[in-house]
């Protein structure tokens, strides 16, 4: 795996978190937290890749693909709540049974400390590719 897969994972993640601001200031809440997982996702695949020799792994689960990377514990515990509490992200804004009781917990106070940790988690991996 090369650089220009790096370069392909962190592109499309910072593409997604941009995607996650307009959604905010849109007030399409749902979509934020899940553009933030996207985002995570993308950048610990960015990471994956540059750590093993290998592809990153096919899923959407976060925590797993760091620590098939071998790099969760790399993180701080805070980051590791933080990967968590995003996780469910990915699932619940795609099915309409959680759709409600995700949206009134997607305040606009909420996303944006959802995005500003997207950032600090994908600028913390960023500063080790």
């Amino acid at each position: 795996m090369g650089k220009e897969t790096i370069i392909y994972w962190t592109e499309l993640s910072d593409y997604d978190l941009e995607t996650a601001e307009a959604m905010l200031q849109s007030g399409r809440y749902l979509y934020v937290g899940f553009m933030c997982h996207q985002a995570i996702e993308k950048i610990l695949k960015a990471y994956f890749t540059a750590l093993n020799s290998e592809p990153a792994p096919f899923t959407h689960n976060l925590s797993y693909i760091a620590k098939k990377g071998m790099f969760y514990d790399e993180f701080t515990e805070e980051q590791q709540d933080f990967i968590d509490q995003v996780e469910p992200l990915n699932i619940e804004s795609r099915y309409p049974t959680h759709k409600d009781r995700l949206l009134k917990s997607m305040t606009p106070g909420k996303c944006r400390e959802i995005i500003d940790k997207t950032k600090n988690l994908q600028g913390w991996i960023k500063a080790r590719l």
